[in-house]
């Protein structure tokens, strides 16, 4: 793929991360209401951190490896969020990842979001399988899974070490077998 894709939903359009969302990502992802849910989040998150962000979004795309979308409101073009598919290849899966801007919470965006990325991995890029993992104490991010008919894999018990503190996490996926069966 040459140029990177643009998926819309009904109130969303996800496309490639661009510079002049570097104040508004690094606005949000200062939050620490925020960064506290994720597990790669740098915090405190500064403006070098979204040109990194910015960059490797760029860089995998290049290579292949990864396809790391904004998530701008469509009918704004604001952006919310982000999401991404980071692929694996060998095995025709991918793992996702995603966070979006705390006065965009409960509002169904990254349940939108998700299920746009879903698709597009399943239907474009032909992956036979999807995972996604969160921080046990973040539930909302499990509920996005959920509504996306992702299914529970596993909890990975004190699996992560992060600011002085051991960290549950728990693993959800969705197969294309899976995701045929629900789309019918």
């Amino acid at each position: 793929m040459k140029t990177f894709p643009t998926l819309h939903t009904p109130r969303l359009t996800l496309g490639q991360i661009e510079v002049s969302d570097i104040p508004t990502i690094t606005a949000y992802a200062s939050n620490p209401n925020v960064s506290k849910m994720l597990r790669t989040m740098p915090y405190p998150y500064a403006e070098k951190d979204a040109i990194f962000w910015l960059n490797k979004a760029r860089t995998e795309f290049k290579k292949e490896t990864a396809y790391i979308f904004r998530i701008g409101l469509r009918d704004r073009g604001e952006f919310v969020g982000g999401v991404g598919l980071h692929l694996k290849k060998a095995h025709q899966k991918a793992v996702i990842g995603y966070w979006i801007g705390e006065p965009f919470w409960g509002k169904g965006y990254m349940t939108e979001a998700l299920g746009a990325v879903l698709k597009f991995g399943f239907e474009t890029l032909n992956l036979n399988k999807i995972q996604a993992v969160y921080k046990a104490d973040n539930t909302q991010s499990g509920k996005v899974m959920i509504k996306n008919n992702m299914v529970k894999e596993g909890e990975m018990v004190d699996d992560m070490y992060q600011n002085g503190q051991f960290y549950t996490l728990i693993q959800y996926r969705l197969t294309k077998r899976e995701y045929e069966q629900m789309s019918k």
